[in-house]
């Protein structure tokens, strides 16, 4: 029997995270749940990995959303908050992370790859927030706002309607399209651009995303002074400048 969820540790410090459930498309059954809790904690605990690409097994579906099946047999009302793995919400992670949308993302589907900080998508791919059409609420799509119009929000969460992946692109949710047989390419290659950078830099980089989302301007441009600290009494800030002068590719220590 295979795993419900792969993965993969690349020599080249990228980790790929596979939901490998095609025949339920991928969805948030409990062994794909607990699956992704191992994989994400695996990710942050290997020093050798700097980012993770998620993605789905199959065709048809990166994840088609919760189980609902499950939610009928427990009679499951408010999801309790360690129910789905979340990346930077209820898994502490402190690397980035892409989503390498590979079919449909619906409801939880969207939920998970939101979550990641960064998107590739098939061309094939859909998108949907589809809780309003089963009775339920998403919450979770609070941070929407801060990726995309907020009237395109409205109409997303009103409607439970599916957008392509061309219009995901086209509103900012998604950062980059593929053919489907290149998704898994793309994704790495993005991921490849971002290890070019220094992992200290890279981390403060994000955190100066992050914290611009959660404050004011001036609380944002102090935190994120803060966060950049460790960064800028790095080893890694002086070979990146010297390594320029010298004319050849920095070797960064991560310290």
């Amino acid at each position: 029997m295979s795993e419900p969820v792969l993965f993969e540790a690349r020599d080249d410090g990228i980790a790929v995270i596979t939901l490998n459930q095609p025949d339920t498309r991928n969805c948030l059954s409990p062994a794909i749940r607990a699956g992704l809790f191992a994989a994400w904690d695996r990710f942050e605990r290997d020093d050798k990995l700097r980012i993770a690409i998620l993605t789905g097994a199959g065709e048809k579906a990166f994840c088609a959303g919760g189980d609902l099946k499950e939610m009928v047999e427990r009679g499951l009302k408010t999801p309790p908050r360690d129910m789905f793995p979340l990346p930077y919400d209820n898994i502490e992670l402190s690397k980035p992370t892409i989503a390498a949308v590979n079919g449909v993302a619906f409801a939880g589907g969207w939920m998970i790859a939101q979550a990641c900080d960064l998107c590739v998508a098939s061309t094939q791919a859909r998108f949907a927030v589809t809780e309003v059409k089963v009775g339920r609420s998403s919450p979770w799509a609070a941070p929407l706002i801060h990726m995309i119009p907020q009237r395109i929000m409205m109409e997303i969460l009103l409607t439970g309607k599916p957008i392509s992946a061309q219009r995901a692109y086209e509103i900012g949710l998604v950062n980059r399209l593929a053919e489907p047989e290149q998704l898994l390419d793309c994704a790495l290659e993005l991921a490849a651009e971002i290890l070019e950078g220094a992992p200290l830099s890279v981390s403060a980089a994000r955190e100066t995303v992050m914290l611009s989302t959660e404050m004011g301007r001036s609380a944002a441009l102090k935190a994120a002074r803060h966060a950049s600290d460790l960064c800028y009494h790095s080893d890694d800030a002086q070979e990146g400048p010297r390594a320029f002068a010298e004319k050849r590719r920095p070797q960064w220590q991560g310290r």
